[in-house]
């Protein structure tokens, strides 16, 4: 399995797969398929496969040791920039089609509205992990730095279901299924980091 996933052509898969939902939606839209509210289906799909890719990010860690598959590592990074492009595609949805760069308006609903407060801390603390996800990057900024700043994303992982639990008016079972998953990854993590041999490894 190892020698599969190290292949190149495994990342391409990958990567297009990873594609799938943008281009569904961008079918949709074009041939206004998207239902009576085509800009509420946009915004919710987006939301829900930026967190899906935060989720999926944070798993490969877990699943390359538990699974012996330590070639999973080269998707991480991939993953996590999908994670940003569905957060910017999410994002853009709310200042494009849904408030028209009505500036005055998007800084009121991110002071007033808690849900969005959430949202908008979940992607901006997504922004520096873009940045800094080249090899120049780590490089200039060392390893253990690199690591700790690429840690952002526990914290933008939680707000992101934050957002979308206080999104939601009554059916709250998406968000807290996604809240547990985000529990089992981090108790995963904290069992690791208060073993020592683990610990030396480093891993986020």
């Amino acid at each position: 399995m190892n020698k599969i996933l190290a292949s190149g052509w495994t990342k391409a898969v990958v990567f297009l797969m990873c594609l799938v939902p943008a281009l569904l939606l961008g079918s949709g839209w074009y041939k206004e398929a998207l239902g009576p509210n085509p800009v509420e289906n946009i915004t919710h799909t987006t939301g829900d496969w930026t967190i899906r890719f935060l989720l999926i990010t944070l798993s490969v860690t877990p699943l390359r040791k538990l699974l012996h598959l330590p070639m999973l590592i080269r998707f991480r990074r991939m993953l996590g920039l999908f994670a940003f492009f569905y957060g910017c595609l999410h994002l853009t949805t709310y200042l494009w089609l849904d408030q028209f760069f009505d500036w005055a308006g998007i800084w009121k609903d991110i002071y007033k509205r808690p849900y969005i407060t959430a949202g908008f801390t979940a992607w901006i603390l997504l922004v520096p992990l873009a940045l800094t996800s080249t090899s120049w990057a780590i490089r200039k900024l060392g390893g253990k730095r690199w690591q700790l700043l690429h840690r952002l994303i526990y914290f933008s992982a939680l707000a992101g279901v934050i957002h979308y639990y206080w999104l939601v008016k009554s059916d709250i079972r998406l968000p807290l299924m996604y809240g547990a998953i985000l529990l089992v990854l981090m108790l995963y993590r904290a069992i690791i980091w208060f073993r020592p041999k683990a610990r030396a490894g480093g891993s986020f």
